[in-house]
């Protein structure tokens, strides 16, 4: 994610034509800060409702402990979903992130412990493993046009499979080090792992704002054939975007395993749509070209809350997968009305 211009070769006036549609001065681009900036908002104050509301009926929801377990909670979705807002910006999909989470908790377990890498030997293996893997369903998707749901459906499969054949479906225990104690602790009072998630965030919104690789993303998801003609390389570009899930995917299994104490390849089930949740209810287009970390910052803390609230709350754990079903489609069938509306805007 370098700073420096992707961009290789001279801009048609096409594609300079195509690209001033999204200048951030076109009224177009104007509406669009506009209505994410709305967004925002009613996620804040749904967020600040929900707090009002859980605190006066849910036992222990404003207690420290609740909160700190709620960081936890929200680390484990939300670096993964830093990556994932990016590559539905470039109008893609990963629908791998739960058993990469999963798989990435046995690697880290069986290199430090049976395959005798060492500590940070298992955790660097597991974390180039991650790129690795990433990178395999970016080049699909780029050299092949592999559909991105296609490509990591398959990984989803494979990277289950293998975390569940490779410890016969039972937990691999981590050894007890000073390493793993503190990235399944806590820094200053702060779980680890949300420390590590908020320094991602500050990263991945610089990025994503002020990089010519950010505004690559941009441009590939508004309009990857005028990106294309503008120079930019837009299967590097999507490598890159995978590559980069992947290795989220693996910091997550590594901070996962070390909380838990063991890797598990039936851990982080369904965690996918958590993180694709979050990133759809905070504003992120799924057709592509708009989005914004902020707004996945406060679609982690609204389904983390949710679910935080529904446990205290006593509901059935299989009626909360209804409510998080129904949150997703909701979500979804806002994303969809406001990319209509942004589409019949720009006809007009």
């Amino acid at each position: 994610m370098s700073n420096s211009s992707h961009q290789t070769g001279p801009v048609s006036p096409t594609a300079s034509s195509q690209a001033s549609q999204t200048s951030p001065s076109t009224p177009t681009a104007t509406r669009s800060t506009r209505t994410r900036r709305l967004n925002e908002i009613g996620l804040l104050a749904a967020i600040l409702l929900l707090y009002i509301i859980l605190g006066s009926t849910a036992s222990g929801f404003l207690s420290l402990d609740n909160q700190l377990g709620m960081l936890r909670d929200a680390a484990t979705i939300g670096i993964a979903a830093w990556g994932v807002t990016l590559v539905i910006i470039a109008g893609e999909i990963d629908i791998s992130i739960g058993p990469a989470v999963a798989f990435s908790s046995v690697l880290v377990a069986k290199g430090v412990g049976a395959w005798g890498l060492g500590t940070w030997g298992g955790i660097l293996a597991t974390l180039a493993l991650g790129v690795a893997w990433g990178a395999l369903a970016g080049w699909l998707v780029a050299r092949f046009t592999v559909p991105s749901f296609i490509a990591t459906l398959g990984l989803w499969s494979v990277l289950g499979g293998l975390g569940l054949y490779i410890t016969d479906a039972l937990p691999v225990a981590l050894p007890d080090n000073g390493t793993f104690r503190l990235l399944g602790g806590s820094i200053l009072g702060i779980p680890t792992s949300a420390v590590v998630m908020l320094v991602l965030f500050a990263i991945f919104a610089y990025v994503a704002r002020y990089t010519a690789y950010g505004r690559s993303v941009y441009a590939t998801g508004g309009n990857a054939a005028a990106a294309r003609l503008a120079g930019i390389d837009t299967g590097r570009i999507k490598v890159i975007l995978f590559a980069t899930t992947g290795l989220l995917a693996a910091i997550t299994g590594v901070l996962l395993a070390a909380r838990l104490g063991s890797g598990n390849g039936g851990a982080a089930a369904g965690l996918e749509f958590d993180v694709i949740a979050a990133v759809v209810i905070g504003g992120t287009l799924l057709a592509g070209g708009r989005g914004s970390l902020l707004g996945t910052l406060l679609g982690v803390a609204f389904i983390t809350v949710i679910a935080n609230g529904l446990v205290l709350l006593g509901v059935d754990s299989f009626f909360q997968n209804v409510v998080r079903g129904v949150i997703i489609v909701g979500a979804v069938l806002v994303n969809v009305a406001i990319s209509r509306r942004e589409r019949a805007v720009r006809t007009v």
